[in-house]
């Protein structure tokens, strides 16, 4: 598998995101009672559902909900095969913190990636 490049455009990986997000605040806005019921200030309840989300779909399926949707999977930087479900919590606790997510390397890989030794790929 040719690692060099990275084939996962940002608009496809920020449309993902925002769909997993979407997803995790419709979740607590449902448990919620409704978004006009949501008590202010959920965004630490929002994040650990998302944190949760993508954690635990990317360990068991390779891809969060949004990256499903989208065409995406995430693979092992070095042989293209699945992530074990460490790679994946490595790569969701980064994730969950936005500035590694966003700075990227030659290869187009976020520091969160660098460190799971994992890859965005098209599914």
């Amino acid at each position: 598998m040719d690692n060099s490049r990275q084939d996962v455009k940002l608009g496809r990986r920020l449309a993902a995101i925002t769909l997993d997000w979407l997803a995790c605040y419709a979740i607590v806005a449902a448990l919620s009672g409704g978004i006009g019921q949501m008590v202010p200030n959920r965004s630490p309840l929002i994040l650990g559902v998302f944190f949760t989300e993508v954690a635990v779909l990317t360990a068991l399926t390779g891809a969060s909900l949004g990256q499903k949707i989208f065409g995406l999977r995430v693979v092992r930087f070095n042989d293209g095969g699945p992530v074990t479900p460490m790679q994946a919590l490595i790569r969701t606790i980064f994730l969950v913190i936005v500035v590694t997510a966003v700075t990227y390397d030659e290869n187009g890989r976020g520091i969160h990636e660098r460190l799971s030794k994992s890859v965005l790929r098209r599914s």
